[in-house]
């Protein structure tokens, strides 16, 4: 059975039993692809929830100014609005930034599975837990310099995709563009150029085709003032 993204995370909140890996496998069965700065269409009725499988994506707003403002972004395993009410639709747009593999799970098949699986109930609110603690980080990181904004993400995005196994030795696969990291932290793409520029300069990481490494973890996380514990990730999953 292949690699499923989402029991890789949802371990993280207490270790998942067979039966309930077997029932979250079933509702990812069936995806759909969704190519890269497309947006991911969602059902209006709400009773949908986007998964990614595979891919980035992102919750994203444009502003009066036409200009872009990424919140937040989605990986493997993510669920989209999972604790929005299933009876409002969200007025935010959720965007593909690279390849999407996407699963359109029905709230209610995962509510139901919620009620009779007591680790996969454990599990959800963790998710739920856990991307409220996000969205709170990013708060705190808009009132940093630029330079330490960013690379509180790339820590961010590091740890993050290590919890489900796609990032090894500090390095992990973006493929985002420079647009992309100065909508997350809200710079112009003359600023980010300079930003990632001193970043390298310093010798905190290192960029090649979308690949991004971090250097010195440790000295990075202590110059952007990252501390993943708001992660909440459990040592032993």
């Amino acid at each position: 059975m292949t690699a499923n993204p989402l029991i890789q995370r949802l371990n993280h909140a207490g270790f998942l039993s067979q039966v309930e890996q077997d029932a979250l496998h079933a509702l990812v069965l069936k995806s759909r692809c969704i190519q890269a700065r497309e947006d991911i269409a969602q059902s209006r009725s709400t009773q949908t929830i986007p998964l990614i499988l595979s891919g980035i994506a992102c919750r994203y707003k444009f502003r009066p100014d036409g200009q872009r403002r990424i919140v937040h972004f989605l990986l493997p395993g993510d669920l989209y609005d999972l604790h929005a009410s299933a009876h409002f639709a969200s007025h935010w747009h959720l965007g593909a930034l690279t390849r999407c593999q996407v699963v359109d799970v029905q709230r209610q098949a995962l509510l139901d599975l919620a009620a009779r699986h007591p680790g996969i109930a454990q599990g959800l609110w963790w998710a739920t837990l856990v991307e409220l603690e996000i969205e709170r980080e990013w708060l705190v990181n808009d009132s940093r310099p630029a330079d330490r904004r960013l690379g509180h993400l790339f820590c961010e995005l590091l740890v993050r995709l290590q919890t489900i196994g796609l990032a090894r030795d500090n390095s992990c696969d973006l493929r985002l563009t420079q647009v992309d990291l100065a909508d997350a932290i809200a710079v112009s793409f003359v600023h980010i150029n300079r930003i990632m520029q001193s970043l390298r300069n310093n010798n905190l990481i290192q960029c090649q085709r979308g690949y991004v490494k971090i250097i010195d973890y440790d000295r990075l996380c202590e110059f952007s003032e990252f501390d993943p514990a708001f992660l909440h990730l459990s040592k032993n999953a």
